[in-house]
């Protein structure tokens, strides 16, 4: 059974940064894709960044330019590195791992953009 443990989400001001941590159990963590997700009240749940066992990245257009995903094997966690943050941006934060003994999902830290 994979766990995924979020954390650095919390209330910043527009324009401020944020660097969302996902830590996972378990040896399939190199071996697998990794996500970010979000989703904000009254919407569906979207892709914010993704990345591959061999560090190939994908970025949401909304977020392209302004996030950075990277990964560490050697601790099992990917991070989100947001900046220029904008009211939009406020949602819950769901980490996402991929593999080939299935899907699963962390329980979410919300990220609130507000002044």
């Amino acid at each position: 059974q994979v766990q995924l443990v979020e954390s650095g989400g919390g209330l910043v001001q527009p324009g401020g940064s944020l660097r969302l941590s996902c830590a996972a159990s378990g040896s399939i963590f190199r071996v697998s894709v990794m996500g970010w997700y979000r989703q904000a009240p009254g919407k569906e749940r979207e892709l914010v960044a993704s990345i591959t066992s061999d560090d190939g990245t994908n970025y949401a257009d909304s977020v392209k330019g302004r996030s950075i995903i990277s990964r560490d094997n050697a601790k099992n966690t990917v991070y989100l590195q947001m900046n220029s943050l904008k009211p939009e941006d406020t949602a819950v934060y769901y980490c996402h791992l991929s593999s080939v003994a299935g899907v699963y999902w962390g329980q979410g830290t919300q990220v609130t953009v507000s002044s």
